[in-house]
Parts: C-alpha cells; structure tokens; sequence
C-alpha cells in the first residue's frame, strides 16, 4: 500500500503546503458563498469519531464532506465497541476499510496516532489534549483574509499552555512567525509536550501585559479545557489576572485581533467588550472551519488540485 498522508498535528505539513491549503481554502470559499457546487469527493465517505464533546468541529466536518459532494458517519465512543474496551488498533483496521478519511476528537494524542499507524486512510485530529490543528488553521487562514501573510508577524497568547497554545507555537516554527505566551505561574509551556525547541519563535512573558504589546494578534481559551473540569474553581483564581479587556487590546498594535477558539465565557478570559468588539473576528474564525477542512480533506484524498 502506498503511504498515507495524515494530519495529526500542525507540523505534518510544510509551509508551501500550507500556501497551497490557504489558497485552496479562499478558492473553495468563494465557490461555496457564490452558491457553486464542488463534489471532488463525490460518493466518499468521513468517519467522525467523538469521545468529546462538540459543536464547530462535528457541524464542520459533516457540513463540509456532505458540500464536497461526500458522506459522513458519526460515532461516539459511548455508542461503539470502542467504548466497550476494543483496541484501537482493531478499530483502525475496520473502520479504514469501510471509509476514505477518519476524523478523530479524542483525550490523548497517542490514540490519534496509534489509530493513524493502522489506518489504511488518512486521518485527521479533530482535537485532543495536546493539539488542536484544525482550529489554528482556520484561525491563520482568517488573519490573512484580514491582514495578509503572518509571517514576521506576532501572536501573543494569553492564559493556559493548553492544546491551542501548543498547536500555536507550532505553527510559528512552520510559518515563521513570533508568538508571545504568557500563562500563570504553573500553567506554563511544556516543550516537550509541544515538540517545540527555544529558536527565536515563541518569547515567555511574566506579565500578559508584555506579552500584548505590540501584538497583532491577541488570542485566547477558556481558562478549564474539557477533561479538567475538577480543576475550575482553583483556575478561576489562578487565571483571574490573566482576561483579555480593553485595556490589553489598547497595547496591542491599533489594527490587532481578537481570536478565540469558542466556547467563550464573558467575564471570564475575555471581556464581553472586546469579544463583541470591532477588533473581534471569532464569527469568521469559527465560519472559517468550514472552508479550511473542506481544503484539507479534499487534499489528504485527492492531493493538489487545480481549478
């Protein structure tokens, strides 16, 4: 069998890879918003495999492979066999057979990729503890329909070292831009878990102040990430420091973003001003989902196409 092409976290592809997903991205939403159907994946089918919960990543992938002219199948872990202890081994080995591409939104990393090792098709992390690729994607995809190229540009991250920050400072190395993190104290950058190195690419701030200035973009989360719930009432006074407001935006550059992943808590990381702000563009970030997805589908069945 020839080699599968997967994407399991942001550094499996290269930079022109990426041009090529982002102007795919522009050609398939400008086809889908002038009411033109594309059906490269006509007659395919998308197994969507949840063991959490979701509403961007099931309605984009579903929406999209269902527009690309394909089909999608849902399973959640409590309603299969792999909810009653199978390996996932064993899955990978049916499922890959039954389908064309497997999306998978689970906890830990290494089950995306020891499902991806045995899996005759390629595979897509949809989430998981550790990364979030598709959410970043979309999220530099909609920065450059803003303000072009990131490249050279600056990110500051504000709040926890979780899956998006990790998938971030990937992206920085890939992409060559800068990102600015700062977190509380204890909730700082594994590099490790984000299989980054210290290279000039991501700066750590005390102060989320400092990480801000002069930011182009300031993004954040949610200060408790689904799988450490336990964990909200001592985030809630850890990360109390640590909101996007107004007065943070005001130390960014003039024409800075405003990014988050969504779910959002108002009063929480971020202000209800700044998320409902002009400088907010999380409705096309979370739109942008849709159109990023359908370019990496049709590219991890069918490679470059043109047109």
């Amino acid at each position: 069998m020839p080699a599968v092409k997967h994407y399991l976290q942001f550094r499996d592809f290269s930079a022109d890879e990426y041009r090529y997903l982002f102007d795919r991205a522009a050609w398939i939403k400008r086809k889908f918003k002038q009411y033109e159907p594309w059906h490269p994946l006509f007659d395919r089918t998308l197994v969507m495999i949840f063991e959490k919960a979701s509403t961007r990543t099931r309605l984009s992938f579903e929406a999209g492979i269902q527009q690309l002219g394909g089909f999608a199948v849902y399973l959640n872990t409590r309603d299969s066999q792999l909810g009653r202890g199978e390996p996932v081994e064993d899955a990978a080995e049916v499922i890959s057979r039954m389908s064309d591409l497997v999306m998978i939104r689970t906890f830990e990393q290494a089950i995306v990729e020891r499902f991806a090792a045995r899996s005759r098709v390629p595979v897509i992390n949809g989430l998981t503890n550790e990364f979030h690729p598709c959410q970043v994607m979309a999220d530099i995809f909609t920065f450059i329909e803003y303000r072009g190229a990131i490249q050279g540009k600056t990110v500051a991250w504000i709040g926890d070292a979780n899956n998006m920050c990790n998938t971030w400072l990937q992206a920085a190395e890939v992409l060559d831009f800068k990102v600015n993190v700062s977190t509380p104290p204890g909730y700082a950058v594994d590099p490790a878990v984000a299989q980054v190195t210290p290279n000039g690419h991501y700066e750590c701030f005390a102060d989320p102040m400092d990480a801000a200035r002069n930011a182009d973009l300031i993004t954040t989360d949610v200060w408790t990430s689904m799988g450490f719930e336990e964990e909200s009432e001592a985030r809630l006074q850890a990360f109390r420091d640590w909101q996007v407001d107004a007065e943070m935006m005001a130390v960014a550059k003039p024409d800075a973003l405003f990014m988050h992943c969504l779910p959002a808590h108002r009063g929480e990381e971020v202000t209800a001003e700044v998320i409902d702000g002009p400088q907010s563009v999380v409705w096309d970030e979370a739109e942008n989902r849709l159109h990023v997805q359908k370019a990496l589908m049709e590219y991890l069945v069918l490679g470059r196409m043109e047109g």
